[in-house]
């Protein structure tokens, strides 16, 4: 059972920051940022859990069935990840490439603490054991200062490295186009990994960073021990509230300008982009499709198609796919089901992702993968591990991915320079 106390706090900017600062004594951290994007689908403002009371933690086969079985014995809120790889436990696929990074494949804890944060309103929801530190917490957070800025700061001689350079870009994109031109695939999202070796970073002062310049809706600092994600993803890959379920598809990218007249000539330009449209209806249709296996029958719906949004540094096209799920529906049965998620595999899936697997150079990870929460009343809501730095401490392995989708009329030139827009806002933090 947990206790819910709740404070009105007047300076919420300031109190997330502090928040995040006492969060790190903790060796288990998930942190959920909004930045304030507000839709009919938003949950909170900010929601920090920490401090695991138990945890699961696999590379194995069966995966999803360990963690059905964690989920159901819990009974109670339960967040974490779950890597791209784990494809291979949905499918009979494999992971061979390069992997500098060696996160396991799925973890998840049951936190002692967490705090939810909605407007003005922070409340904190403690295990009973725990419950006695809920005033003595809120006047610690509130008492922080910023000693980061006396902790190490990023450094300024990383030295990023590309995992597939020019030219081999070129070759590999071409090979996946074969595959399309000879029926195999329709689109498939073709990753690259940008790295640092035998680096040190401060990884909270790097993710603030990183939030500051993107202001992502579905922003996340995860610390398990050693092992960080900084993510300032756009994406929902999937969320389930009562007997509704909603994916958020993301295909078809264009860069921000300062000019207003510009911006706007952007957008207009994105949203009649018929190979942009063709990309993001193609992956709507595998996503209704996953959606399908668990919804009831004549449920699935297409609520909004090829929707323009913009973000600090790009503009993104988005469709809004929903179904309604019996009652008696698993939620780990309905993530297996549609996992990994459309936008970052292709179509057909399998097939896709086993070609994907053959041409990129580096293994995903974390990196296509998703974090997110379960809830003690069997809904669950997860984002798309894009935009977003991954950092092993121990190994002083910083990393970060972009993709892009490639169809029949993909030119790889385009895809390689989407994929440089992609990489800015997180290629400018590390680099300083």
């Amino acid at each position: 059972m947990r206790k819910k106390v709740s404070f009105t706090v007047s300076d919420i900017v300031s109190f997330k920051q502090s928040l995040l600062l006492w969060s790190q004594q903790y060796y288990e951290v998930v942190w959920l940022d909004s930045n304030g994007h507000k839709s009919k689908y938003s949950s909170f403002d900010g929601m920090l859990a920490v401090d695991a009371l138990t945890s699961i933690v696999t590379d194995t086969q069966n995966a999803f069935e360990d963690l059905r079985t964690y989920q159901s014995n819990a009974k109670d809120w339960i967040f974490g990840y779950l890597s791209y790889d784990l494809k291979n436990d949905t499918e009979r696929l494999t992971s061979a490439n390069i992997d500098g990074l060696n996160f396991p494949e799925l973890y998840f804890f049951q936190p002692k603490k967490i705090i939810r944060i909605e407007g003005q309103v922070v409340t904190f929801h403690y295990l009973n054991m725990v419950a006695d530190e809920i005033e003595t917490d809120f006047v610690s957070i509130n008492n922080q200062n910023d000693a980061l800025t006396t902790e190490l700061e990023v450094e300024s001689n990383i030295r990023i490295k590309l995992r597939i350079f020019k030219d081999d870009y070129f070759r590999r994109v071409s090979k996946m186009l074969n595959h399309i031109h000879r029926g195999d695939i329709y689109e498939a999202n073709f990753c690259q990994e940008f790295y640092a070796e035998n680096t040190i970073i401060n990884p909270l002062r790097t993710y603030q960073k990183l939030n500051s310049i993107t202001r992502a809706p579905f922003s996340t600092f995860l610390k398990i021990n050693d092992k960080y994600l900084l993510s300032s993803s756009p994406e929902r890959y999937i969320k389930k509230i009562n007997n509704k379920i909603i994916s958020q598809p993301i295909k078809g990218t264009a860069k921000r300008s300062l000019d207003i007249n510009e911006d706007k000539l952007l957008l207009k330009t994105l949203e009649n982009d018929a190979k942009e449209r063709a990309e993001n209806i193609m992956i709507v249709d595998l996503v209704r499709n996953d959606l399908s296996k668990s919804a009831l029958k004549g449920t699935v719906e297409v609520e909004e198609l090829c929707k323009v949004y913009s973000f600090d540094q790009v503009h993104q096209m988005i469709s809004t796919i929903s179904a309604e799920v019996p009652s008696t529906a698993n939620p780990v049965d309905i993530i297996m089901e549609t996992f990994p998620m459309g936008s970052m595999t292709g179509a057909p899936k399998v097939s896709a992702m086993r070609i994907i697997e053959d041409l990129e150079a580096s293994k995903r990870g974390l990196y296509s993968g998703t974090v997110g929460y379960f809830t003690p009343e069997n809904d669950f809501d997860f984002n798309v591990v894009i935009r977003s730095i991954l950092y092993n401490n121990t190994a002083q392995y910083v990393s970060f991915s972009v993709g892009s989708a490639i169809t029949a009329k993909a030119i790889p030139e385009k895809e390689y320079e989407e994929c440089l827009l992609k990489a800015k806002a997180m290629r400018q933090v590390l680099e300083n």
